[in-house]
């Protein structure tokens, strides 16, 4: 059984561009189980989502032009660090004014999750990370990570 986790936030600006993605990808597996919390971080409140599915089988619309949906399970403890990461990414983005996925998508922060990385420099060779993402998020990523 595969997982994926949304985050539904609550502000005009994001709230109906998250439900369409979740939707786009309910519509495309075989939801098993799902489980809902409430989040409230003091900044943005949220619904996260945890959808447990099975890849759909002879699913009509898998062509060889479809781009694979890589699956990636967390454990217990990299999904409170992916949680806190995406926290300190969300506060961020809300005070620069920027979407989320401006900073780094989840995929990154995931990345991250799986590579742990020590220092600056293991953290430039993480996907989605260079020398001008690692300059400008490297330490706050760190601090997050050493909290765990």
């Amino acid at each position: 059984m595969n997982i994926k986790v949304f985050n539904i936030r609550l502000d005009k600006e994001n709230c109906q561009q998250d439900q369409t993605r979740m939707n786009a990808f309910l519509d495309s597996v075989e939801v098993k189980l799902t489980s809902t919390n409430f989040v409230t971080t003091g900044t943005t409140d949220f619904w996260s989502a945890v959808v447990f599915y099975e890849l759909k089988k002879g699913d009509s619309k898998a062509t060889s032009d479809a781009k694979p949906t890589e699956v990636i399970e967390l454990n217990a403890q990299e999904n409170e660090i992916f949680t806190a990461l995406k926290e300190w990414r969300n506060d961020l983005a809300q005070k620069l004014g920027w979407s989320s996925f401006r900073i780094c998508h989840n995929s990154h922060l995931i990345s991250i999750i799986k590579s742990k990385p020590q220092n600056l420099d293991e953290l430039k060779t993480v996907k989605g990370f260079g020398a001008s993402r690692t300059l400008n998020y490297g330490d706050d990523i760190l601090s997050v990570l050493n909290a765990f």
